[in-house]
């Protein structure tokens, strides 16, 4: 057995040397076959963990670029500082096994976010221009914890709740094959179904990246979308010749907080294990990029305890992602769409939902230009529609919908300034065509969807 403390610069073995090198080839191999842009951004230990700026793995964080994409699909795991190993070698000195390698330095990091919020008519009995200082504040780890295994786990103020709590969590198991066609492949254990995916165009990552804490949403959310920390799953999934994507995951209830093992007092339990699945094609061609594909997840809930009939929603969903790079900067698309299709047991047996079946689509678009070295602006359009039903969609002010329906529609615009790689400075404004069913007195106390038009100002950075 012989235990090291290796750096960039020393050589500790030629068996280790030899190590190191294949790893480092097949890893620029694999880059290699994408073309990577310029620019991107990272948690901070990520970037100290690879020795690269956060300009890496982002263009405007969270989104990832190809580069961001490949080093979240290897599990986190690439890095160039000093590593604390234990090597050990059989009879035959050619024979070593990695016993451990861990980062020389912690790879934590914080995030700290705070915003200011102005509606275009206040709500009854509030105040205004509302200051959430910290909106958010997060603690990472985040990196390498062996040379396959990597994770992203945050740790969340939610100055709303007033609470702190396990946020968005995946670790990962990342490995190659070694044939004519390239595979990677690995498992992910997650909290949050699509906070493993690649791709800006889901849910968990999808545009707008962060937004008012105070300011009234449309009430109406696809169950992929609303699962978050409520979950955990474990799933495989393997990239095939840095083309196709796979992957097939499944999530039971694992409530923070609740009684364990849940009984009779919990909400929302899953009834058995909820499996999720996820395929998209990248393709890169010239200085486009284009990425098409699928998830969703299908899942049965008990509304409260864990007997009883359950609440069934199956949701399908298509997304794009495109990207075009140019010398100034690069022009990014998302869109996605999902149907929900519902089957209410519970709901309808217990008077909650008017009828028995119901469904929910969600569309989604937005377009960014960012511009070196720090500007970015987005343009987005939402659509919510879906099935009437004065159960699930009742007359409530603020909240409410005086059509029992969940029909939502707006525009959304975010205008970026990054001094700095690390820092933000944002400027977002919603406008509402639609509001929980209707454009004028849609929630049957006298609010107007454009009554919610938001500004929304905020200052993210990560250190």
């Amino acid at each position: 057995m012989k235990i090291t403390i290796t750096t960039r610069n020393n050589t500790i073995s030629k068996n280790y040397f030899n190590q190191k090198r294949k790893l480092f080839l097949g890893i620029n191999l694999f880059f290699a076959m994408i073309l990577m842009p310029k620019m991107a951004h990272a948690i901070p230990s990520y970037a100290r963990q690879t020795g690269l700026s956060c300009t890496a793995c982002h263009t405007v964080f969270p989104r990832l670029n190809a580069f961001g994409r490949a080093f979240k699909l290897n599990g986190y795991t690439l890095t160039t500082i000093k590593t604390i190993s234990e090597d050990l070698t059989g009879k035959d000195e050619d024979d070593m096994k990695i016993f451990l390698r861990i980062l020389g330095i912690s790879p934590l990091s914080a995030m700290f976010q705070t915003g200011a919020t102005s509606l275009k008519k206040d709500i009854p009995g509030t105040q205004n221009n509302n200051v959430e200082f910290p909106q958010q504040f997060s603690l990472f780890y985040g990196g390498q914890i062996s040379p396959n295994i990597g994770s992203f786990i945050q740790l969340t103020l939610d100055n709303g709740s007033g609470t702190v709590g396990l946020d968005n969590v995946d670790i990962r198991y990342a490995n190659q094959t070694t044939g004519k066609t390239p595979i990677t492949y690995g498992l992910t254990l997650n909290n949050n179904p699509t906070v493993q995916d690649l791709w800006n165009s889901t849910p968990a990552w999808g545009f707008p990246y962060t937004t008012s804490g105070v300011a009234p949403t449309p009430s109406a959310s696809t169950i992929v979308e609303n699962l978050g920390g409520t979950v955990a799953g474990l799933g495989a999934y393997s990239m095939i010749n840095n083309l196709l994507y796979l992957e097939v995951s499944g999530y039971r209830t694992a409530q923070i907080g609740a009684t364990l093992p849940p009984d009779a007092s919990v909400f929302g339990a899953v009834k058995g294990t909820s499996p999720y699945w996820r395929a998209a094609l990248q393709h890169q061609f010239g200085k486009s990029y284009l990425e098409v594909g699928t998830f969703g997840i299908a899942t049965k809930l008990y509304p409260t305890g864990v007997t009883g009939d359950t609440d069934n929603y199956t949701d399908v969903a298509l997304d794009m992602q495109y990207e075009y790079a140019y010398d100034k900067g690069q022009f990014t698309l998302h869109s996605s769409y999902i149907n929900e299709k519902r089957k209410l047991n519970a709901s309808f047996a217990s008077n909650t939902s008017q009828y028995l079946d119901s469904n929910l689509n969600k569309f989604n678009i937005d377009g960014s230009i960012f511009l070196k070295p720090g500007i970015n602006c987005t343009l987005g359009y939402f659509n919510t529609t879906g099935s009437t039903d004065t159960g699930l969609y009742a007359p409530a002010a603020i909240s409410g919908s005086n059509a029992g329906t969940p029909n939502s529609s707006g525009i959304r615009t975010q205008f970026d300034y990054l001094p700095w790689a690390n820092v933000q400075l944002s400027a977002q404004y919603f406008a509402y065509s639609k509001f929980n069913g209707a454009s004028t007195n849609y929630d049957g106390s006298g609010r107007n969807a454009s009554d919610n038009n938001m500004l929304y100002l905020q200052l993210w950075f990560a250190f």
